[in-house]
């Protein structure tokens, strides 16, 4: 190959400038020549205009002795060169660095040298029509054609020849030592630039060949490296190039075509990287310290979402924004983004103090100019509520603060109404009560058809928010309604990284499992991008999307990224747990839905039977009756305003919610109350028994089959009926 047959030449030239540099009188040249670029840039102009107008002479003397007088020589050359180097200085080369220079360094040399061609023939003709001074005999036609076309190729050849030489040495400097041969996927721009900056400023890796689909760009080459075929061909292409890395650099890939070329990827046994997304590449210049893992947010069957907010920053202009739960995963990405758009002032509310911390010393680094309070409460405290609301009287208050981990909450009802529903009326009532101007509640998809007490617990917290409208008309109250998030505490993929960094096989409830999911900073800017819409006054907005992801094939995806091997390539189904289901929904069907004028957001219309419930009237017996640990005649109502508890049992056994229930498959409420357990006895103040709305067996463990082809036989029974749900570790 061409480089490996420069090698040698490289490192002797490479050897001959270290010794040159290693003489005291060469570095101070080389310093100096640093230090004045600009009259070494201006003189080596100059001289280049004196060869080329010497070389024009002997051209048009048809290469004898032009017999022009030795004064009229130093004549035309002074005038030629001072407008020469006056137009460069003019155009600025004088100031360009000649290691970087490019295309537009040229077009400006182009500009330079036509403008002092135009110039000085406008010379010549006024200095022969106003004075008798004769310079034709100094600059003939011929010369005036011939002078600015060597001067462009001179001076521009010196150029290349300088950046060369640099390019040549700087590889030289780590020629020899360790650096990865590279496989770039990519020939676009991206990947143009990519290699650029890898020759340029070579380091860990250095380009060996170039892959591209575009038909068009196959057989080419981008910087001398030759673009070798497609990316179906990448095994052959790996093994012709002798690469051992692969960079994907094609940023504006959506996950379906990143998923196919990862799947290549593998198959070729190397490791591989990929080229950030557009957004972030236009951040700052393509190189390779961008490079990164492939991400499972990547391979996300859906294209990610971006809300733009132009209205964020004049509508918080002098505002107040109240922010609930502000230390959890969506909580503290809103006060980001709110901090980002200037408000006067963010009130920042949460029970945990280290969580508050970490995020008052971040936003106070992120927006600087806006005051920031942390309070330490509870959002069911009536006391800390109200002197929150009355100290700094919040224009906006984001309700982010919410119990949401579904298997946790199924044993802990008690703190999932008191925290979800009792708290979220707390909140909003005292919204209400001040004059807040806006309310927005976070809600989730396991509010709709709730299979569970978490699920249930947000219905009602999304009921009492429409509910509380008419009371407070002049507060806007509104909910938020979407899927999971990715990388939030609880959350599926990182208990999936944790059981691949162990070594141990990945835990899925159901092969048939889906989830909707988001990143968080798309949550985060669909909650602050709907609050703005005056259609959200008493409805609730959802966001769209797209298609339901299956959780056996998001581990599928992690273990290949990981790379397999070591027992990791093993997924074990566990059984559905207490109160999952195994497919979320985003609308209920009584629910109409309506566009609005941002794309992915929906407002959904509540059916007529969503406000009949009352539960403003019963929500203060509530709050007495949990907060002496009175649970199951709340549990008994939610029941009864929750209707699809009642019909949970029927998805478990079948995965189908509308299946008329058995007696003998149905535990009745009754039953569940009257169950008694070892450890009623700690919680005496239960008249129906301990806390664990629902406590049974888990399944045995079984081995998923890793092929493609999902299951479609109906979920598996244990004796003791425990299979309901979704996700294992699908915490909100």
């Amino acid at each position: 190959m061409i480089s490996q047959a420069l090698a040698v030449p490289v490192e002797l030239f490479a050897a001959w400038l270290r010794r040159l540099r290693s003489h005291r009188w060469a570095s101070r040249v080389f310093d100096w020549l640093r230090a004045h670029r600009r009259i070494v840039s201006l003189l080596s102009l100059a001289l280049a205009v004196v060869a080329s107008y010497a070389l024009a002479l002997w051209i048009d003397a048809e290469f004898t002795d032009p017999g022009l007088p030795a004064s009229t020589f130093l004549i035309g050359v002074t005038i030629l060169a001072a407008l020469r180097v006056g137009a460069a200085s003019w155009v600025g080369l004088a100031t360009h660095r000649w290691r970087w220079v490019g295309v537009r360094d040229v077009r400006r040399l182009v500009v330079a040298v036509v403008g002092g061609s135009i110039v000085l023939v406008a010379a010549l003709v006024a200095l022969g029509t106003l004075t008798s001074v004769d310079l034709a005999s100094a600059f003939p036609p011929a010369v005036l054609v011939l002078e600015p076309l060597i001067t462009l190729v001179t001076s521009a050849g010196l150029w290349l020849a300088y950046r060369t030489a640099y390019e040549i040495a700087k590889r030289s400097e780590v020629f020899g030592l360790g650096f990865r041969r590279v496989l770039v996927v990519g020939a676009g721009e991206a990947g143009e630039a990519l290699v650029r900056q890898m020759l340029l400023h070579p380091g860990s890796y250095r380009p060996v060949a170039l892959a591209d689909d575009d038909w068009s760009r196959q057989g080419t080459s981008v910087h001398g490296i030759k673009v070798m075929g497609g990316t179906a061909d990448l095994e052959w292409i790996t093994q012709r190039s002798g690469a051992e890395e692969i960079i994907i650099a094609i940023p504006s890939a959506g996950p379906t075509a990143l998923r196919q070329i990862v799947s290549v990827c593998q198959s070729t046994g190397l490791p591989f990287r990929v080229l950030p997304h557009i957004a972030e590449v236009m951040e700052g210049e393509i190189s390779a310290s961008q490079l990164r893992e492939v991400r499972i947010e990547d391979l996300l069957g859906r294209e990610p979402i971006s809300l733009e907010l132009p209205e964020l920053h004049e509508e918080l202009v002098g505002k107040t924004v109240l922010i609930t739960g502000a230390a959890g995963s969506i909580g503290s990405e809103l006060a980001r983004q709110v901090a980002i758009n200037q408000p006067h002032s963010l009130v920042l509310l949460d029970q945990s103090e280290t969580g508050l911390f970490f995020l008052e010393l971040e936003i106070r680094d992120l927006a600087p100019s806006i005051e920031v309070t942390c309070v330490v409460a509870d959002v069911v405290d009536p006391g800390a509520v109200e002197r929150v609301f009355r100290s700094y009287e919040p224009d906006w208050v984001l309700h982010a603060a919410a119990y949401k981990h579904v298997p946790m909450m199924e044993t802990n009802e008690r703190e999932a109404l008191r925290n979800n529903v009792v708290g979220t009326w707390r909140i909003a009532d005292a919204a209400g009560r001040n004059g807040a101007d806006r309310f927005v509640l976070i809600s989730t998809d396991k509010a709709v058809r709730p299979a569970n007490v978490m699920g249930a617990s947000k219905r009602l917290a999304e009921i009492l928010v429409l509910e509380l409208q008419d009371g407070f008309p002049d507060t806007a109250f509104g909910a938020v309604r979407f899927g999971n998030v990715l990388g939030s505490a609880g959350s599926v993929v990182p208990v999936f990284k944790k059981q691949l960094e162990e070594g141990k096989p990945l835990t899925v409830t159901h092969e048939d499992v889906t989830r909707y999911f988001m990143t968080i900073p798309e949550a985060s800017q669909l909650v602050l991008q709907a609050s703005l819409l005056p259609e959200l006054r008493g409805r609730i907005a959802m966001l769209e999307m797209g298609e339901p992801v299956r959780i056996l094939d998001l581990a599928r995806s992690l273990i290949r990224l990981s790379g397999g091997g070591h027992g990791r390539d093993r997924i074990v189904v566990t059984g559905l747990r207490p109160g999952e289901k195994l497919h979320e929904e985003l609308v209920a069907p009584q629910e109409r839905v309506f566009p609005t004028r941002i794309s992915k957001v929906n407002i959904l219309e509540p059916g007529p039977s969503a406000l009949q419930h009352g539960l403003l009237e019963r929500i203060g017996v509530w709050d007495h009756l949990l907060a002496v640990w009175n649970v199951m005649p709340v549990v008994g109502e939610l029941q009864e305003m929750v209707p699809e508890l009642n019909r949970r049992w029927s998805e478990s056994v079948q995965g189908d919610p509308d299946r008329p229930v058995e007696p003998e498959e149905a535990p009745s409420l009754g039953t569940l109350r009257n169950r008694r357990r070892p450890s009623d006895q700690l919680f005496p103040g239960y008249p129906y028994g301990a806390p664990g709305f629902l406590d049974r067996r888990l399944p045995v463990n079984r081995v998923a089959d890793l092929s493609e082809t999902p299951s479609r036989r109906a979920t598996d029974r244990p004796d003791s009926g425990d299979a309901w749900g979704a996700a294992r570790h699908d915490g909100g």
